[in-house]
């Protein structure tokens, strides 16, 4: 992908955490990126498009995450709170996937398969290592949970306090 795709898709990552699939617009990426609103249609024709393609990296890199926890000895459910703590500390934003979850009901069927695929993968992924599948949806609902905690309080810590029983 060229350097200029990159660019819009970290620029409506960013936006879709901050502010969720309706929190952005064509006009605004192309702001932050620097470019004309046409060269983000270029490279996505639709914002269905963008946030489908900023949903699949952001899913790919999240599990890369967890298989670079795991291979660094760490077992299943704690890669999980590893990573979703690095997100957390990083950007003090929601997971992506987790904004776009919280209206799935209103996300075009690109963006929603997306956002769908990140938690079956994740519970599929938690299963694979070992855990039941209601415990593996226990882990990835708290630490989605905690995660909005944290964001609604303003504060890292509440992150910490809400999914520490996990690992």
């Amino acid at each position: 992908m060229n350097p200029t795709a990159l660019a819009i898709i970290d620029a409506a990552e960013s936006r879709i955490k901050n502010a969720g699939y309706d929190g952005f617009s064509f006009r605004e990426i192309a702001a932050d990126v620097g470019v004309k609103s046409a060269s983000v249609h270029y490279h996505f024709p639709t914002k269905e498009n963008l946030a489908a393609a900023v949903a699949r990296r952001y899913g790919e890199r999240f599990l890369a995450e967890i298989e670079k926890e795991v291979a660094g000895g760490s077992d299943i459910t704690a890669a999980w709170v590893a990573t979703f703590r690095k997100a957390m500390h990083s950007d003090s934003r929601m997971c992506l996937c987790g904004a776009l979850g919280a209206t799935s009901a209103s996300l075009p069927p690109e963006v929603l398969a997306e956002a769908r695929r990140f938690f079956e993968n994740g519970v599929q992924t938690l299963i694979d290592g070992g855990v039941s599948r209601a415990e593996a949806m226990h882990v990835i609902a708290t630490l989605e949970g905690a995660m909005l905690l944290a964001n609604v309080l303003g504060t890292t810590s509440a992150f910490d306090e809400a999914s520490r029983g996990l690992a």
